[in-house]
């Protein structure tokens, strides 16, 4: 079964303290240059805020402004027995939950959303050219974080 993050973020999200999206400083005091979303591009989306036993990887591919490719780097495949009645999704140790990949510009609105609805935010910036690296959500219920790599435009 596919879960939409964004949609249940929105639904999730309740009164919690507030944080500052804006790009974070970085190391030598500034603020990263501004970022501003090419039409094409690709990067490696990893969900999970622990980077030794991420939830799901995924490679993502962004044509004219839009996810045009959303392929799961780490997914086991599971062929069910004929007898099987019920599709069992991906298995991932876990509960096998896809989410729908984004464009950055879409985490970084996600990110703006649940700042506006009182989340704790935290957003990284890559220090070269300002796309976004991580984002961390809590909306009380501990945090959901994805990290951007291999990010080419």
């Amino acid at each position: 079964m596919r879960f939409v993050w964004a949609i249940a973020l929105v639904a999730l999200v309740a009164g919690c303290t507030s944080s500052d999206p804006s790009p974070a400083p970085s190391a030598n005091g500034g603020s990263p240059p501004a970022w501003s979303e090419p039409a094409d591009y690709s990067y490696v989306l990893t969900r999970g805020c622990d980077a030794a036993k991420p939830l799901g990887r995924y490679q993502v591919t962004v044509a004219s402004g839009a996810v045009s490719a959303a392929d799961r780097l780490d997914a086991t495949t599971v062929t069910p027995t004929a007898s099987a009645d019920a599709d069992l999704g991906p298995a991932t140790g876990d509960s096998g939950e896809e989410i729908e990949a984004f464009t950055l510009k879409e985490l970084l609105e996600m990110a703006q959303t649940a700042t506006d609805d009182g989340a704790q935010v935290s957003t990284t910036y890559d220090t070269a050219d300002g796309h976004p690296t991580k984002v961390s959500i809590d909306v009380g219920q501990g945090p959901e974080c994805w990290s951007v790599a291999d990010y080419k435009a």
